[in-house]
């Protein structure tokens, strides 16, 4: 495979130097350049187009997340923030960041995040051309991105959590408390904003407080009234409301 194009985009010489040598050490990936602003990088990347970007988060004028928001998305890179600060986590996952370096990282670390860089880029080095050209040829609505990964802080940082690990969805107020396994994670967000960003084939509102991904949905006890109850396959019981129910057994197939 040839060598991954990769930028490296921070204000401080230091960090763009020891970067630049860890990288050195990685085979398969070249770095082409380099930008010691934002502002300068808004010039370089469109031109250069590389495939994989680290891009510090604060810096002077335009931080880094504006610099990811303004790259197009037709041509936009793989985008790994790196910074001294985990409170731009949530945001930077929001721009579709691939991962989030917090500084000091080590080369353990680094690789982490190189391993899911090169894993995403030879997927789509092997799409299929033919595809992508009939799927250009053949015009449809645009669909808003749906959410593979949420960002949420835990005592210890931030966690990234796989939307199908998520089991079901509570609303506290304007939070929702998101239960995957025996973990529970809170989000600032609230329940019909988060469910606007999910795939409504796996994720279906049984209540006007409560999601539930139909996947982990083992049966359905039917309760007074039209309404139901639905336990899950770790034995939690939720509410089925008959508001939902309709629009609930389509999803789990009646």
């Amino acid at each position: 495979m040839k060598p991954i194009r990769t930028w490296i985009v921070d204000d401080e010489s230091l960090a763009r130097d020891r970067l630049r040598q860890l990288l050195a050490d990685e085979p398969g990936f070249e770095v082409v350049g380099e930008s010691a602003s934002s502002r300068a990088a808004l010039d370089d990347l469109p031109r250069a187009r590389p495939e994989l970007v680290f891009l510090d988060v604060r810096m002077p004028e335009v931080d880094g997340l504006a610099v990811a928001r303004a790259l197009g998305s037709r041509e936009r890179p793989i985008v790994v923030f790196v910074t001294a600060f985990d409170s731009h986590a949530l945001e930077a996952f929001e721009v579709h960041a691939l991962d989030y370096l917090l500084k000091p990282f080590d080369r353990e670390r680094l690789r982490r995040a190189l391993d899911q860089a090169r894993d995403q880029i030879e997927r789509e080095r092997r799409g299929d051309f033919d595809e992508r050209i009939a799927a250009l040829l053949a015009p449809r609505p645009a669909q808003p991105t749906k959410l593979r990964r949420v960002a949420v802080k835990t005592a210890t940082g931030v966690a990234f959590i796989d939307v199908e690990q998520i089991d079901w969805v509570e609303a506290r107020g304007n939070y929702v408390r998101l239960h995957a396994g025996p973990h529970t994670y809170v989000r600032r967000e609230t329940l019909q904003h988060f469910s606007e960003r999910l795939d409504a084939r796996r994720f279906v509102r049984i209540h006007r407080s409560t999601l539930v991904n139909s996947q982990r949905v083992r049966a359905q006890e039917p309760l007074l009234h039209g309404d139901a109850m639905l336990v899950l396959q770790d034995g939690t019981r939720l509410a089925l409301s008959r508001s939902y129910r309709e629009q609930a057994e389509r999803v789990f197939g009646g």
